[in-house]
């Protein structure tokens, strides 16, 4: 036990060890919640930087913390999966923690809990020491149900919950070292910021794919990370028996993005039944692979009965998909979806005889790739004023076009990202 405790703490020993990680936006509202007596619960899917996100943590807190106060255990370790049904031995590793570190008892205890859903029932243990100890909790989870379930529920209020996002396009220009911070530092890398947007568009924002070059790599890793969701997270967590029916399903949603979504439908071509459809589709979004978002209607049954649209958590997606040619402007509105579901989790579409792609926050959103045609400028512009109703704004985004028509912002989606901000929800 003592080997394996070692090896998630390095910074017991070398308390540099964390200091080379790229930043994140998120870190200093992260950093905030250090000095609560609540649970700090990092979501998000794998791979997108949790565990980072907490190292980085523990890197800040050792400027003022003894680092055997600070303990981080990743419970998908090996050595812990057979004892995965047995949360009282959680218990047994904090203990050994207790007496390999001897820790300073007298101060609070920061105690990083990685992938804590591995464990069943970790809600008993993290409860019990919560209401006795001086223990600062930190955990990470892979699903959004991490805090919803039975159990789960005795945290009710005692939870601040940050959602974990892959990199955004500014923390993608901050890691190719590209400075945006003014807009003359904007003019005068906008040929490389317009190059990094392509790329960015494309592949997303997953480090390992953005900090490699090749393009076959960069394509296996975004495969590794859905598979990984699929076979390791979603099978076994729901007692799946055909994995081969729910890996179709999902590359055949990612080859239909920014879509609207059919159950009976998708039941015929995979030959199953609608319901079982609707199930899997959860699942993909409770383990942060895919959103769907619902019409907006003034009624919120009705709401919830609409059709649901379709998108992608991360752009790297779409190259995993069965379309042989290149669709920017899907590609288009699956970022900006993206950036708008960080602000508000409830976006949603308009739809009637006309269609807006987006509305949140008082703001109807659409999406083009190019309005340099007329007709489809007119087309999109028109959209508008179906759904505007007082107090509403309206937003055109394209790929690089920057004016105002009318009462219609048009945005370039450099200008869009580069100024939109992180959102914190708190449960």
């Amino acid at each position: 036990m003592d080997s394996i405790l070692l090896e998630d703490n390095r910074h017991w020993v070398n308390q540099s060890i964390y200091g080379d990680f790229v930043a994140r936006e998120i870190l200093d509202k992260a950093i905030k919640f250090l000095g609560t007596k609540e649970i700090l619960a990092l979501v998000g899917a794998r791979r997108v930087g949790k565990s980072t996100l907490a190292k980085l943590l523990i890197h800040e807190l050792l400027k003022s913390v003894e680092a055997k106060n600070i303990f981080f255990i990743n419970l998908e370790k090996p050595e812990f999966i057979p004892y995965k049904d047995d949360a009282s031995y959680l218990g047994v590793i904090f203990d050994a923690y207790l007496k390999l570190a001897n820790p300073n008892r007298e101060k609070k205890i920061y105690f990083f809990i990685d992938e804590v859903q591995i464990f069943q029932n970790w809600e008993i243990f993290v409860k019990s020491k919560y209401e006795n100890s001086n223990i600062k909790f930190i955990i990470t989870g892979s699903n959004a149900s991490l805090l919803t379930s039975n159990y789960a529920t005795v945290l009710t209020g005692r939870v601040l919950r940050l959602e974990i996002y892959s990199f955004n396009f500014r923390e993608f220009l901050q890691f190719k070292k590209l400075d945006f911070s003014t807009k003359i530092q904007r003019a005068a890398n906008k040929i490389e910021i317009s190059r990094a947007m392509d790329e960015y568009l494309k592949w997303g924002g997953y480090y390992s794919v953005i900090s490699n070059s090749d393009e076959m790599l960069k394509k296996e890793y975004l495969m590794n990370v859905a598979e990984d969701i699929i076979l390791k997270d979603i099978v076994p967590r729901y007692n799946i028996k055909s994995s081969q029916i729910i890996r179709d399903l999902f590359y055949y949603l990612v080859s239909n993005a920014a879509t609207t979504l059919n159950y009976s439908s998708l039941a015929k071509k995979l030959s199953v039944d609608p319901k079982m459809i609707k199930e899997y589709i959860g699942y993909f979004e409770d383990n942060f692979l895919i959103h769907t978002i619902s019409a907006y209607h003034d009624k919120l049954t009705s709401q919830i009965k609409s059709a649901k649209k379709l998108y992608l958590s991360d752009n790297g997606f779409l190259n995993l998909g069965v379309n042989r040619t290149k669709n920017l402007g899907t590609a288009l509105e699956n970022l900006v979806f993206n950036e708008l579901y960080k602000k508000d989790e409830k976006v949603t579409y308009r739809k009637d005889n006309q269609e807006v792609d987006f509305y949140t926050q008082n703001r109807l959103y659409q999406v083009a790739y190019d309005i340099s045609d007329e007709k489809t400028k007119k087309r999109e512009l028109n959209a508008f004023g179906e759904f505007k109703k007082e107090g509403d704004r309206c937003t055109l985004i394209t790929y690089d076009a920057n004016e105002t028509i009318l009462d219609v912002e048009v945005l370039s989606i450099d200008r869009f990202l580069l100024e939109a901000d992180e959102g914190l929800n708190i449960e």
